[in-house]
């Protein structure tokens, strides 16, 4: 995966992330809430995988593709992750969003790139 296009990627979804993708978010911290709904964004564009990690709060989701770790909500946290890298799928991700949260990031993505 080229470097320039994970730096598109995380700055379109930077300029996407909103309360219309998901209801955590703050101005402070755009990426709050949005592990689900940009995991599944990231998989429709780029393919791999979609894997999980337990955290507190519950589930976090995030990529692999090509066997490396994509993770482009890690921003919403303070401390470090301890991956677990579990295997999950797109329907355990869609739980933590919803058909229009989702088609609100793709479309402003999609725009942004």
């Amino acid at each position: 995966m080229k470097e320039s296009t994970l730096m598109k990627l995380q700055e379109a979804f930077l300029k996407s992330w909103s309360k219309n993708s998901s209801s955590k978010w703050t101005k402070d911290n755009p990426a709050k809430g949005q592990c689900g709904v940009t995991a599944l964004v990231v998989n429709d564009l780029l393919g791999g995988k979609i894997s999980k990690t337990l955290l507190d709060e519950g589930w976090h989701f995030y990529n692999e593709i090509n066997g490396l770790r994509y993770d482009f909500t890690v921003s919403q946290f303070n401390e470090d992750i301890g991956y677990m890298d579990i295997p999950s799928n797109r329907d355990e991700a869609f739980l933590d969003t919803n058909k229009k949260q989702y088609d609100s990031l793709m479309q402003s993505v999609k725009m942004h790139l």
